[in-house]
């Protein structure tokens, strides 16, 4: 009988069975990590809330994983009501510089993109908002609080001059400067209204350097994408807003979707510009794929909150000066230093007013320092003022999302003043009372005579302690005596009262 090819017992056979699975396997694994024709995704990334450091660590993580799996696009769904230029440039920086389309939409129904949020549509390959949304007021919070126009005031509470007038009808394309001044009242002028000087601009030079940085760059992200510039301009220096109607209509955005579905069907077969290259959208009925913060994200947005990183700090400084007050306890100390260190990572992110800081930690120091210099009060009563004060300018921002509650500075200052307070109560109460401890303690007690006196001198026993003493002549071995005083290692005594 002939043996099967297979046959137990042959090394052969096993080592091509062997070879076979082997081949086999990595045939299964060469598949699943190839992508399948037609499997195509979008990748969503949430951006909610103010734009700080987490945020920007959350995108730019975002668009890097989906580089690398070949996404088709990427998608930012945003509703957020601005945040820090820092963030929101790195933001953009890495949008401009993707591999891959990078879509905005403003969205879903309800949602803003104001101020940063204005800048990063901008920038964006495809810019979409959803109905009933909203973006504009994009004027730095620094210079001008999120309204007023180039010279701070409000354009509705004063009269426009001509040229704006003329300048503003050319924009809107709503008619001439004629038209536009006999709707104010004013008939138009003999001569025209370029001939008329502007005035010249107000404000500081640094508001004036940030305002016009802020315009330089909005419009040269829209010139990249071909949409309005004019408008953009309007934004900054005016603090303007749109419906998401208005926005495409005056080429501020490219389309209008309900839903993230109907966006990839409007953006699909759209040629837009990545890098240096036209590419064509291959994205309707791609797999829309959400990816969420993972956990270094969500830490940085924790410890980046404003209030909690002001918290950390204040957690630190005191376990620090408990643990001074206190050495060897060491649970003060661990959880201050790692509480302070946290807090400091938190501030080199954050746009922090170092005077502030300064401010605080000198604070600090005093109120440490009023416990062992008598200064009747003064350093604990200046610490409390300079934290307080170094807690509101402590955040160099007025960026929505970005300031610390100002209940809490209020409730440290008075729980520092409470605090400081308190010990000044209880070391002047201490220093009322009579000693507990070293030489003065034995004032007023009773002790021993354990020798008897000869010349006024002589030796006592007290509190398992023999002691030299001086005292009357008369006193003999074994008498009582009260201690008047203590001159050194002497004890002055004099004999005891009898005891009724």
């Amino acid at each position: 009988m002939k043996k099967g090819l297979l046959q137990s017992g042959s090394p052969f056979s096993r080592l091509q069975l062997a070879s076979a699975l082997l081949v086999l396997l990595a045939a299964l694994m060469l598949a699943v990590a190839q992508p399948r024709a037609g499997d195509r995704s979008v990748f969503v990334l949430d951006i909610y809330g103010p734009i700080g450091p987490a945020i920007k660590d959350y995108m730019v993580r975002g668009i890097e994983q989906a580089e690398e799996e070949g996404a088709q696009m990427v998608v930012l769904r945003m509703d957020t009501p601005g945040g820090l230029d820092a963030s929101m440039r790195d933001m953009i920086r890495k949008i401009l510089n993707a591999e891959v389309p990078v879509a905005t939409w403003v969205g879903p129904p309800g949602a803003r993109a104001a101020s940063a949020g204005t800048y990063i549509l901008y920038a964006s390959h495809v810019a979409a908002m959803a109905p009933s949304t909203n973006l504009g007021a994009a004027t730095p919070v620094q210079v001008g609080g999120g309204g007023g126009g180039d010279d701070g005031e409000d354009r509705a509470q004063r009269p426009r001059t001509p040229v704006e007038r003329a300048r503003d009808a050319l924009r809107d394309g709503s008619g001439d400067a004629e038209t536009d001044e006999e709707a104010d009242g004013e008939s138009a002028p003999d001569e025209p209204a370029e001939a008329e000087p502007e005035s010249a601009p107000t404000g500081t030079a640094t508001e004036r350097k940030v305002i016009e940085d802020a315009v330089a760059y909005i419009r040269g992200l829209a010139e990249r994408h071909g949409r309005n510039a004019d408008w953009a301009e309007r934004a900054v220096r005016e603090a303007v807003s749109l419906t998401a109607t208005d926005a495409l209509e005056k080429n501020v955005i490219d389309l209008v979707a309900e839903n993230l579905e109907e966006l990839l069907a409007q953006a699909h077969g759209r040629e837009v510009k990545v890098g240096d290259a036209m590419v064509t959208l291959d994205v309707e009925g791609a797999r829309i794929q959400m990816l969420e913060q993972d956990w270094r994200s969500r830490f940085l947005g924790v410890i980046t909150n404003p209030t909690l990183a002001y918290m950390l700090l204040l957690v630190g400084i005191y376990g620090l000066i408990l643990e001074g007050y206190n050495p060897g306890a060491l649970v003060p100390g661990v959880i201050g230093g790692i509480s302070l260190l946290l807090a400091l990572y938190a501030f080199q992110i954050l746009p922090v007013n170092y005077a502030g800081l300064a401010l605080m930690v000198l604070g600090f120091a005093l109120i440490a320092v009023e416990l062992f210099v008598p200064s009747f009060g003064i350093l604990g009563i200046g610490g409390v003022i300079a934290v307080v004060f170094g807690s509101i300018i402590l955040l160099d921002t007025d960026v929505p999302g970005f300031a610390i509650n100002t209940g809490l500075i209020a409730a440290m200052g008075l729980f520092s003043a409470l605090v400081f307070f308190a010990i000044i109560y209880l070391v002047t109460r201490s220093h009322r009372k009579p000693r507990v401890s070293g030489t003065e303690a034995l004032v007023g007690h009773d002790a021993e005579s354990i020798s008897d006196f000869a010349n006024g001198r002589g030796r006592v026993h007290i509190e398992g302690e023999d002691w030299s003493a001086e005292g009357d002549e008369s006193i003999r071995r074994g008498e009582r005596v009260t201690i008047e005083a203590v001159d050194g290692l002497v004890l002055k005594v004099r004999p005891a009262a009898p005891k009724s």
